[in-house]
Order: C-alpha cells, then structure tokens, then sequence
C-alpha cells in the first residue's frame, strides 16, 4: 500500500454543514469527506466521491450531521483563583466599575495568578479547555492579561502555548498586558504604556505572540495609550484585536479598524461611525453574550448594524473570572440568538467562518472545503439549526482534528 493510501481516511454517509458560501448552511445530504494526513482534501456527495481515490481506512457515519469544528475565538483561559464573591456583590447592586475601583475585579485576579505557580496556572487551564473540547472545540484563542507585569504575563503566554502541545487543540495567543493597571504602577498608567511596549519584544522573541488586545475603557486605557501599544505591535508585525465599546463609546473601534484590527470585541456601545469604520477595514465584530448576560447589560450591540454593513459576526466564551465564566460555547451560540437575535445560521458561522477569521485563520479553519484543516465535529442533531435550540445538553459525539479523531 503506497504512503498516499495508507495516509487517506474517508468519511462519509454523513449530513455536512460546510458553510463555504454565505448564504446558506452549505449542506450536502448523503455526503463525504476525503481526509490525507491533517487536510481536507476532497469535500462532496458521496456519490461523486472518485473512483480511483485510494482509501486507506473508511468511517460510516450512519447519516449524522457534521459541522467545521468550533472555535472560541476570545478567552481568558489562564488565571488564577475565582471571583464568586463579586458575583454575590453585584447581585446586592454593585457595578462592575464598582468593583474594579474597590481594588476587586481583574486586580484580584492578578493577585491569584501572581501567587499560583507555573504547574498550578497550567492544570487549571487545562481544565477548563477540556470541558470546552467536550463540546466540539477544536481551536480556540487564549488571551494574557492577568500577570501585568513583564515576566507573570510570559508566564501566562507560556502555558497557552503549553495546552496548545499538550492538547489536540490549536491554540492561538493574544498578549492582553494592556488589561489594566497593577497596583505598583498606580497613577502611573503611561508609565505602564511605556513598560508594555518594552516587554513585548522579549514576549515576541520567545514567540509566545500571536496577536495583542487592549482594554479601551474608563476603567482601562486610553485611545493614546491604545494607539502606543498597537504601534508597537504594528512594528513587530503582529495583529491587533481590541475590547471595544463594552461600557461607554470611546471610538475605540474606529481606531482599531485604522490598524485594520482582526476583531474588535463586546461593543454594545459601538457606534454608527465605528460599524462603518469596521465594515471598511474587514474587522471582525466578536459577540460575548456570555458578558453581557453575567453582568445583566440592558444594550444591545448594534446587531442589525452590523448586518447591514457586511461586518461578520463571530460569537465566542469571553471565558474569565469575573464577567463571563462559562464554558460552554454550544450556549454562547444559544445565547446570541435569544438575547442578540442572530439566526441560527449567523450564530454557527459565528463559532466557526467568522471565528476563524476574528483569529487570521480563515484560509485554513472555519469551513468544510478541500484544503482546510481536518477539523470537523459529528452531532447527535438532525438539522444545524439545532445547535442554537437546544441548551443544557451536549449533542458532540464525535470530534476529529487536523485529521485524528480525539
């Protein structure tokens, strides 16, 4: 048997959700997908499968749905400690901008991340990665941002990239050391800036980088400092994403689309100006519904908005300690269209096409098509507008990635 042979899996008999062309779902009934090594290589009806295309091993899937795997496209996976008690403060009144200048909030959690060590940040991790792995994940984006300083942000870096080697996961790394201000830089935080942009070259040498994200808020950083940071990350060669328009309009959308930002995320206070801005640079909108329902948000982001004007829509965990600490994107997916009113279809190109370009991905993850990465997932559903209906329950039976099933 040559090396090709024994290299190709076929997988048919299966209901395929491709999503190759917007818009529709992409189905092909009764179809099959011919995989070699971690690529896909042929995608269609099984009955126009090639005759002469040598199999090497062959999986029926007894006419199951199949959809690209999903991908979460915006967490905080790796910290330390939890922050129940703010939960418990909130529900008494507390905002979340309370907290945060009470000394609670993300401050907290820097405390927990410094105090944990390198093992201890990697095992908790891990664990949450599984439990969205259980549910059809296959890549998802780990964002630092709870070290805030140069050597407990590498040490977050690192152990994203520590769960990308030990897992069957992909793992895109996004340098968030612009989250907020530690305690030791206090009324410093253009000093802080200037710190940032220093450590961000070490990081990047070390190839712990992918991508950097700011926080752009009243509680976080400027439009200034925002702009020195993604200079400097322009000057390495790095993408910039921004968490934009969570809690007040600081137009920080349109100066990220000027950086042509890969996504900009949150933006419940996104403006008409800010949609058109992000339309006209390709910037992915990243929904966190999960946010927006933890902290009990009244706006909306401008969902229709952003219909209108062609900007994607992908959908993601916003997984962290203290505004969105779940782990389940199969929910994310329900909750954007219960409380967003995507469809059913957005919402899944939300954790799949358009999640794979919020993360630069989009030629190799996010859809079923011949040259795309293997990564696909087998449902106990009949129809993909299931995935948005159901909640409560996992219907993931089978998950394959970059080509080996897990």
């Amino acid at each position: 048997m040559s090396a090709t042979a024994a290299a190709t899996t076929l997988w048919r008999n299966a209901r395929l959700v491709t999503l190759a062309d917007a818009p529709g779902w992409g189905l092909i009934e009764r179809g099959a997908l011919r995989v070699r090594g971690d690529r896909i290589v042929w995608v269609g009806p099984e009955a126009n499968l090639p005759a002469d295309a040598p199999i090497a091993a062959e999986h029926d899937l007894g006419g199951a749905l199949v959809t690209p795997g999903l991908i979460d496209c915006h967490t905080h996976l790796v910290y330390g400690g939890q922050r129940a008690s703010e939960f418990e403060l909130r529900l008494q009144g507390a905002s979340y901008e309370d907290i945060a200048r009470a000394g609670g909030g993300i401050r907290s959690t820097v405390a927990a991340t410094r105090a944990a060590d390198d093992d201890t940040l990697f095992a908790s991790a891990r664990a949450r990665a599984l439990a969205l792995m259980s549910e059809g994940v296959t890549t998802i984006e780990i964002k630092s941002g709870y070290g805030l300083s140069r050597d407990d942000e590498a040490r977050c870096l690192r152990a994203a990239r520590r769960l990308g080697q030990a897992l069957p996961l992909t793992v895109r790394t996004t340098s968030l050391a612009a989250h907020a201000l530690p305690p030791e830089f206090e009324g410093r935080a253009d000093d802080y800036i200037d710190a940032v942009v220093q450590w961000m070259d070490g990081w990047h040498a070390a190839g712990l980088v992918d991508a950097v994200d700011v926080f752009c808020e009243r509680i976080g950083f400027t439009r200034a400092q925002t702009q020195r940071v993604f200079d400097a990350a322009r000057r390495l060669q790095l993408p910039v994403k921004l968490h934009a328009e969570q809690l007040s309009d600081m137009d920080g959308a349109a100066l990220a689309a000027r950086y042509g930002a890969l996504s900009c995320d949150h933006l419940e206070h996104l403006s008409a100006a800010g949609v058109q801005a992000m339309a006209q640079a390709g910037t992915v909108a990243v929904l966190l519904p999960g946010a927006f329902y933890f902290l009990r948000e009244s706006k909306l982001p401008p969902i229709s908005g952003l219909r209108e004007a062609g900007v994607p829509m992908a959908v993601a965990t916003d997984h962290n300690p203290g505004s969105s600490p779940g782990l389940s994107l199969i929910l994310m997916l329900h909750m954007a269209c219960t409380l967003f009113r995507l469809t059913p279809e957005e919402a899944l190109r939300g954790v799949t096409a358009h999640a794979a370009r919020a993360l630069g991905l989009q030629a190799s993850h996010g859809t079923l098509q011949a040259g795309k990465q293997a990564d696909f997932v087998v449902w106990d559903l009949e129809h993909p507008n299931e995935l948005a209906y159901w909640f409560g329950r996992n219907p993931c039976r089978r998950v394959v990635r970059a080509g080996m099933e897990r």
